[in-house]
């Protein structure tokens, strides 16, 4: 059995080489010789160390809104894997290709909650898969259109569902 409280420390390292001091050679420290990576919305990511590292110093580590945050909604830790589920926010003020590739800065605002899968050998990161939902970032950048939006079921501003402030169930109602 590995031990959780290291996973926790070496995961918390992980994202803090990513996005506070946005260090590559960091970041990579904390992974296995193997490592993979997917965004699966986007299929950005990298396999094996090098791919990784290419797909880190390339799309990701230094790539983001200066104003981004991270909130954590919750964190569950087994033995081998940590699923945590996070909020993002952040202004899209520059183009972040691993959430919006090939897509030039809006200067609109972006909340989405994400959940990320990491897996763990021994007390390195050996995976990551990353999910939200494109469909409400692609709104909220405007890229889909408000009459589109408005027809489809997508939960444009989820935060609100996530704090209570709007009741679940809305996008059942006729419209």
């Amino acid at each position: 059995m590995a031990d959780r409280q290291a996973m926790e420390r070496v995961w918390e390292a992980h994202t803090a080489a990513e996005f506070e001091t946005r260090d590559v050679d960091a970041t990579m420290r904390t992974m296995t010789d193997d490592p993979a990576v997917l965004h699966v919305p986007t299929g950005m990511g990298g396999t094996g160390y090098e791919g990784v590292r290419d797909f880190y110093r390339r799309w990701f580590v230094g790539r983001n809104a200066a104003d981004m945050s991270i909130e954590s909604l919750s964190r569950t830790v087994g033995d081998t894997t940590i699923v945590d589920e996070m909020l993002i926010t952040f202004t899209h003020d520059i183009e972040i290709p691993w959430i919006l590739p090939a897509v030039p800065p809006t200067g609109r605002r972006v909340r989405v909650p994400v959940i990320g899968i990491v897996g763990f050998e021994g007390t390195a990161v050996a995976s990551e898969r990353i999910y939200w939902d494109q469909a409400a970032v692609l709104a909220q950048v405007g890229l889909l259109d408000d009459e589109t939006v408005s027809r489809l079921p997508i939960a444009v501003s989820p935060h609100g569902l996530l704090d209570g402030t709007v009741a679940p169930n809305q996008l059942a109602q006729p419209r």
